[in-house]
């Protein structure tokens, strides 16, 4: 298993980090998603390491923006 963090901008509330979590779950190979407004912060744990631009095209999906 590997855990990933990442940084996502514009999450304000729980509905933020629901949405996020979703969009990213639906990602072959994810397990976990932990997502807090408060620090921007998304853990994410997967069986194989995902590709950030797959990552990234998730979270826009939900309408963020994923920190490079």
């Amino acid at each position: 298993m590997i855990t990933t963090d990442y940084k996502v901008e514009g999450m304000t509330c729980g509905h933020c980090e629901h949405a996020v979590s979703s969009e990213i779950r639906k990602l072959t190979g994810v397990s976990e998603v932990r997502a807090s407004s408060e620090s921007g912060a998304v853990v994410v744990e997967s069986a194989a390491a995902l590709n950030v631009d797959e990552v990234a095209a998730a979270v826009e999906e939900a309408g963020y923006t994923l920190v490079r």
